[in-house]
């Protein structure tokens, strides 16, 4: 029972700041739409920022796991599977529950490098990187780090410019230029790459 009214409250805790942001989302409200006692969530998480970093360590899981899943079900190949990111993108863009990254939020509203739920956005960005940085390696990038920061810097642009405009096909756009970045990274040392790059 006690397991359960933790993953309540950070189940709920988790709908909430996704939709209304952290700051904006208060504990009588989280303790409301939850049903559990304030003592309980004292005694579980301690303060409203250990729930916050549960939170984000729970949506961390959940996200890539989605994340490798959809991408695994439209392509087969590691290049096929770094263009599919931004199809999987696309999917998560067109949800209703749809409200931006939480890890992007939390980094905005928790804006000190050394606060620990700014820190547990960075380690979600870390670990999404080393995810494109294996996919990038797989497909036999000369540069497999290089080439998963800069798909990674498209990944945040398209999911900040779908967050701020609405549905912009921010997706696809960022596609289309992560393949000429990939088609770079994959051609033979001393080759022209299509883009014109070497």
């Amino acid at each position: 029972m006690a397991a359960s009214r933790r993953d309540q409250l950070i189940d709920t805790a988790l709908d909430l700041f996704n939709r209304n942001g952290y700051h904006a989302t208060g504990i009588d409200r989280i303790l409301a739409e939850s049903g559990v006692a304030k003592m309980t969530l004292y005694n579980h998480f301690g303060s409203k920022d250990a729930l916050i970093q549960a939170a984000l360590a729970r949506r961390d899981e959940r996200w890539r796991a989605w994340l490798r899943d959809a991408v695994a079900r439209r392509a087969e190949t590691p290049r096929g599977r770094l263009l599919a990111v931004f199809d999987a993108l696309d999917e998560w863009f067109a949800r209703p529950d749809f409200h931006g990254c939480m890890f992007i939020r939390a980094a905005g509203e928790y804006a000190e490098l050394d606060d620990p739920i700014h820190a547990a956005a960075a380690e979600h960005q870390r670990l999404v990187l080393a995810e494109l940085r294996d996919l990038a390696t797989a497909a036999g990038a000369r540069r497999p780090a290089r080439l998963a920061r800069e798909i990674m810097l498209l990944v945040l642009g398209a999911i900040v410019a779908t967050q701020v405009n609405g549905p912009v096909e921010a997706g696809q756009a960022a596609k289309k230029a992560a393949a000429l970045l990939i088609d770079a990274a994959l051609a033979p040392a001393g080759t022209r790459a299509p883009d014109g790059g070497v």
